[in-house]
């Protein structure tokens, strides 16, 4: 087992959208073997389907909406990708997927820099100390400075940064990459969908041959090299893997270009799997006996199966098909037999996974984010929460014929985490919250092409919703009856305030001190412990 965990790496990438990360994805595919030719990604239209977007409405938009999971070999490790969505509407699907992970690669457009969304991933990614590196994209085109981006990176993300490769002019000039780490020289060819190797080993820059291969550019190399090594400390990766500093590569993901570069340094240094803290203890990954939480629900991942897969990490112990497990929520005891790895929509049967590995267990229902499979023992994972919404609509059925179809789908819809689902009394009536505009349209999407169901959705007057609790239950109760029309109740019965106003949060806050208001879900998997 320590041998399995050992040649394991599980990372997510991350991005600002369009600064080419499902791009990137394929090329990591092209060179893990697990793809044998890419497709380009122009325009903002896919026009041969990344392999990782596979909703169909990604395929229309050329966004990724929901993370997709790939396992594939590379030069004897097993690679687990996790590719999430770049729209920050989306962001949550993100966030979660960050709990999963072990490292992260950040993927920057060249010419934007550090865009909002970017600064935002980055402070989940320092929250949990999680391990990045950077990969500068599309150098290919007109880019701004490399030294200027190095200090945009350190100044808006807060992280100390070290070069581990370096470009040779950019645009229409850009010649290549030189590998710092290697020492190696990778001349750039352009709109390459096979792998060639094109490097040149230099030990030492000075060497004439330097000048004959990418002519005036080779003394403005070493002038900048000579910087780097001025400027910047020796790269230390006991550091890095504390989140300490995180090293940049340049390239082209979408010519194929500083890629291998990228791939081959991250299998050297990227943690093998980490153990995960439950509310009882801390978990290490090697550990005899299983554990592992899910954190991502898939619905219809095959519209004509219907089926529905929950993602489940493994923290420690070994994953065995067959085997009974203990849902620690339910209390009850789960076999699986047909546990299935990933490559984007396809899917293989497995008889064992081990820690660091992503595992698709189908599910009746009995799965929610959050939630443990043990061989017996009663932990609860934390750090895996459901944000407040800040957008709120009531879903109106458009069809009476179809009511069962519509709230079918919108109980599994929001069990995957695009949404909440509260429900207002009297009457039953469903508001749907969101942390972005863009998951009402594809609610209605999947509601209308995947449930065969028509909707349509009501503006709600509401600033934010917060879980509720107190130590006293009469104050509680005092609250929700003083307050019952802006008291909705979630998916467990838990009652959630639904606060007009940021004035009326603080005023409800300072008129019941005995209330607690909590931003997140988490409270509940800490209340389960």
């Amino acid at each position: 087992m320590k041998s399995e965990i050992e040649r394991r790496k599980t990372f997510a990438i991350i991005s600002h959208p369009d600064a080419g990360k499902t791009t990137l994805t394929e090329k990591l595919l092209l060179f893990g073997g697990a793809i044998q030719t890419a497709g380009a990604v122009k325009s903002n239209k896919i026009k041969k389907t990344a392999t990782s977007d596979f909703m169909e409405i990604e395929r229309q938009r050329g966004i990724s909406v929901a993370t997709s999971v790939m396992g594939f070999e590379y030069n004897g490790y097993k690679i687990n990708l996790l590719d999430t969505p770049g729209h920050k509407d989306f962001a949550e699907d993100t966030y979660r997927t960050l709990t999963a992970v072990d490292s992260v690669i950040l993927v920057i457009d060249g010419a934007n820099g550090v865009e909002s969304q970017t600064e935002r991933l980055m402070e989940v990614c320092r929250m949990r100390d999680t391990p990045v590196i950077v990969f500068i994209n599309k150098m290919d085109r007109e880019s701004k400075d490399p030294f200027d981006l190095l200090d945009e990176l350190e100044n808006k993300l807060n992280i100390h940064v070290r070069p581990l490769s370096w470009p040779i002019n950019m645009g229409d000039r850009f010649k290549g990459v030189y590998n710092i780490y290697e020492k190696q020289l990778n001349l750039f060819s352009a709109n390459k969908t096979r792998i060639s190797d094109d490097t040149i080993s230099f030990t030492n820059l000075a060497d004439p041959q330097l000048d004959e291969i990418i002519g005036d550019d080779a003394q403005q190399l070493r002038a900048d090299i000579e910087l780097i090594e001025g400027v910047y400390d020796p790269f230390d990766i006991e550091l890095y893997l504390r989140a300490g500093i995180a090293p940049v590569f340049f390239g082209s993901a979408i010519n194929n270009f500083g890629v291998k570069e990228l791939l081959d340094t991250f299998i050297r240094i990227a943690p093998p799997p980490l153990g995960r803290q439950a509310a009882a203890r801390f978990v290490q990954p090697n550990e005899n006996r299983f554990s592992g939480f899910v954190f991502k629900i898939h619905a219809n991942l095959d519209p004509r199966h219907r089926d529905r897969i929950a993602f489940l990490r493994v923290v420690s112990g070994v994953f065995e098909r067959n085997k009974f497990y203990h849902h620690v929520r339910l209390s009850k005891d789960l076999r699986f037999s047909n546990p299935t790895s990933f490559m984007a929509q396809d899917k293989n049967v497995i008889d064992e996974a081990y820690p660091g590995d992503v595992v698709g267990l189908y599910d009746a229902g009995n799965f929610k984010i959050g939630d443990t499979l043990t061989e017996g023992e009663s932990l609860q994972f934390l750090g895996i929460p459901s944000f407040s919404p800040e957008l709120f609509r009531e879903l109106v059925n458009k069809d009476p014929m179809k009511t069962k179809q519509l709230e079918k789908g919108i109980e599994q819809l929001t069990d995957e985490g695009v949404a909440q689902l509260f429900y207002l009394q009297p009457g039953n009536r469903k508001i749907v919250g969101t942390v972005g505009e863009l998951q009402f349209e594809v609610i209605q999407y999947r509601l209308e092409h995947e449930y065969k169901a028509s909707c349509m959705f009501s503006p709600m007057p509401y600033h934010k919703a917060c879980w509720i609790t107190s130590a006293h239950k009469a104050k509680l109760d005092e609250f929700i009856s003083r307050k019952h029309a802006n008291i909705g109740w979630d998916k467990e019965d838990n009652p959630v305030f639904l606060a007009p106003s940021e004035w009326l949060l603080n005023l409800a806050r300072q008129d019941y001190p005995d209330i607690v208001f909590h931003a997140t879900s988490e409270f509940k998997q800490q209340q389960l412990a």
